[in-house]
């Protein structure tokens, strides 16, 4: 027998049952109650689980998980990753944490309320970036398609990996959950479905250690049962301006014309008419270049002079050069980010004659940019950016007009190379080591 059920054991002698997995043994079979190879109750069975090919996998807790991972008297206590002051959000939580009502992006001091007992963390961006690099080489072991959406969940198109692998798409993405639990130490959950929007979505229904199938045949029933938030894209504003017009569920939207959405809404409403019936032609893209790069901070009080925004625009340039450097990317635009206490946003822009990924010419840029907004007006964020990226070849050559900036290159790429010998907090530079003396203080004061 070729084809999906090329792997298929008929247990009973007929195609009654659709195909079922076991994730525990990986071990293919129609047939009801427990694996017959190894009697364990971890299985899903869906009857197109051997043909879908789009996956979506999504670390659980990522954050959370990392931290608890690596000290386990954490294990049983309720976890939040964020900043500890009142006005910093929730980076993530554990589950423990989110049985009592916290959420990522909820406001720490609502959070702090709602689980009074929970254990905060500050987030060590180092540490989850590597792990998250773990995760997606083991991703790319099995197809180089391999769309990342952000540090813990990417899709996956696994179309044509079956005759390498030995196995349909299903089986190796149970075989790869398993392996990342095992060398890793933290779980994922899976969507497997026929494009992206329904992959996303099942991947989010049975966390954590989820593993959803939806397809052709089950997608419009399961979209019926949701609330049109659950498709992509519809924030809180359209969310509410449908539910003006009486629209809240899925459902409602399977039972409208195209034409009718379309003329109320334009192209949201052709957007909502398709994902309404599942239809997404979106493609697995593996070429996502990277637009820009940049560090921001929501600040535990209001500064109001230039020194002290001073001080957090060398740690957050810091930032910047760091991930610019591992990503090997300079660029020509720097961008200058604050935001004052009555919410405005104020940004400013400078364009260097050639690009650079340096942290000491990307704070100087800051630095100038900065000063003429330090008027004494009040900032609760600054943050910092770099963009319009061009080859590394042309970043930071050589300055014969002004040696010093070169002797500045020069000794940043010495204390690089230092760091990738003997880590990142082995050296730090001298605005460095002022700021992580100051840093304990800033996080506890209070407005």
């Amino acid at each position: 027998m070729t084809g999906p059920d090329a792997h298929l054991e008929n247990q009973d002698g007929s195609d009654e049952h659709a195909p079922v997995l076991c994730r525990s043994c990986f071990h293919i079979y129609r047939a009801k109650g427990p694996c017959p190879q190894c009697n364990k109750p971890r299985l899903i069975s869906h009857r197109e689980l051997l043909s879908l090919t789009i996956a979506h996998l999504d670390c659980d807790a990522f954050y959370a998980s990392i931290e608890k991972r690596d000290n386990p008297k954490l294990a049983s206590k309720p976890l939040i990753i964020g900043g500890a002051s009142g006005r910093s959000v929730v980076s993530t939580c554990c589950y423990i944490a989110r049985m009592s009502g916290v959420r990522s992006a909820m406001p720490m001091y609502k959070a702090k309320k709602l689980c009074p007992d929970a254990v905060i963390l500050p987030p060590n961006m180092a540490l989850y970036r590597e792990v998250g690099q773990q995760v997606r080489a083991m991703m790319f072991d099995l197809t180089p398609l391999v769309e990342p959406l952000s540090i813990d969940e990417a899709f996956m198109d696994l179309s044509g990996t079956e005759r390498l692998h030995h196995a349909p798409p299903a089986a190796q993405l149970a075989r790869l959950a398993a392996t990342i639990e095992r060398e890793i130490c933290i779980t994922v959950s899976i969507g497997l479905a026929p494009n992206k929007f329904l992959a996303k979505l099942a991947s989010d229904m049975d966390k954590p250690r989820g593993f959803t199938v939806i397809g052709e045949t089950d997608k419009m029933q399961i979209l019926a049962g949701l609330p049109i938030t659950r498709i992509y894209g519809i924030g809180a504003k359209t969310a509410k301006n449908l539910a003006k017009d009486g629209l809240s569920e899925i459902a409602q939207l399977q039972e409208m014309e195209e034409a009718t959405l379309m003329r109320r809404y334009g192209e949201t409403g052709l957007k909502l008419y398709r994902l309404a019936r599942g239809v997404d032609p979106r493609k697995v893209n593996i070429s996502q270049p990277v637009k820009s790069v940049s560090s921001e901070r929501t600040l535990d009080r209001d500064l109001v002079t230039f020194e002290s925004l001073e001080e957090k625009l060398w740690r957050l340039s810091d930032n910047v050069s760091t991930d610019l450097k591992r990503k090997e990317l300079a660029g020509l635009t720097i961008t200058l980010k604050l935001k004052t206490s009555m919410h405005r946003i104020i940004t400013r822009s400078r364009t260097l004659d050639a690009p650079t990924q340096l942290a000491t010419n990307i704070f100087e840029v800051g630095q100038q940019l900065l000063k003429p907004l330090a008027d004494g007006t009040p900032y609760r964020l600054i943050g910092i950016g770099v963009s319009h990226f061009r080859p590394l070849t042309e970043a930071d050559q050589p300055d014969l007009i002004e040696p010093a900036r070169t002797k500045k290159r020069v000794a940043e790429k010495a204390m690089d190379a230092l760091k990738g010998r003997f880590g990142s907090s082995a050296i730090m530079k001298g605005r460095s080591i002022d700021a992580a003396k100051t840093a304990p203080n800033d996080t506890n004061k209070r407005k």
